[in-house]
């Protein structure tokens, strides 16, 4: 078992525990990270970044991360192999020559 199918099964066993599967559908689950991320921005609302709270950082993440990966996990989703599909994508359409030190979307390159 990889480090991150340890994490997913970690996830569902404290879900089951308390019943909570019926809550995590993939709508709620989509809707759960962006409220997380909300939250997780806040962090930095009228603060310098380097002046957001690191404890609460890691916990607004944990959240975030989390609820991806049982997003991942309901479609049967393989987290690393998306993610390296994902970065083999970004490379084509950001080619190192052209993107290198910019912050240019891809169709302004």
């Amino acid at each position: 078992m990889s480090d991150i199918e340890d994490i997913i099964a970690e996830l569902k066993k404290f879900r089951d525990e308390r019943d909570w599967e019926q809550f995590h559908n993939p709508k709620d689950l989509a809707l759960a990270i962006n409220i997380e991320a909300g939250e997780l921005l806040e962090l930095f609302l009228w603060k310098n970044a380097e002046d957001a709270n690191e404890e609460k950082l890691k916990q607004e993440l944990a959240d975030v991360l989390s609820f991806a990966l049982l997003l991942a996990d309901k479609y049967n989703f393989d987290v690393k192999q998306i993610i390296l599909d994902k970065i083999k994508l970004n490379g084509e359409k950001y080619p190192v020559d052209k993107a290198k030190g910019t912050a240019k979307k891809y169709n302004e390159l």
